[in-house]
C-alpha cells in the first residue's frame, strides 16, 4: 500500500488531484491511500506518509516540512507546476512513485 500526502494552503485545492490521483492508481492495479490536508496538518500527517507532495504555492516551506520529513525518512517535493495546474493524476502519481524510489 502507498501512502501519499499532499498539502496545501488549506487542503482544497489538492482535493480534486487526489481523486484523479486515486482514480490512476486503481487503473494500473496499485493499492494507494492518498489525501490532502492544509498546510497546518502537514506535519501532523506525514507520519501516515510514505511521501509528501505540496502545492506550489507552498514551496516556500518545503524546506521545513523536509527537515521534519526526515524523522519518517520519506521525501517531500513540491507538486510538479503542470500537473497541479492541469490537474493531471496520472503525472503527479508517477511523481510520487519516483520519490518512493518505485518508478
Amino acid at each position: 500500500m502507498k501512502r501519499i500526502l499532499l498539502a496545501c494552503s488549506s487542503g482544497m485545492s489538492t482535493s480534486l488531484l487526489v481523486t484523479k490521483m486515486k482514480a490512476h492508481a486503481d487503473s494500473i492495479g496499485d493499492e494507494a491511500e492518498i489525501w490532502a490536508v492544509g498546510q497546518d496538518q502537514a506535519k501532523k500527517e506525514m507520519a501516515n506518509a510514505d511521501v509528501v507532495l505540496i502545492g506550489p504555492q507552498m514551496s516556500f516551506l518545503k524546506g521545513d516540512l523536509q527537515k521534519e520529513a526526515t524523522k519518517y525518512g520519506i521525501e517531500v517535493e513540491v507538486i510538479d507546476m503542470q500537473a497541479y495546474g492541469l490537474a493531471d493524476g496520472q503525472k503527479a502519481y508517477e511523481q510520487a512513485l519516483t520519490l518512493m524510489g518505485e518508478s
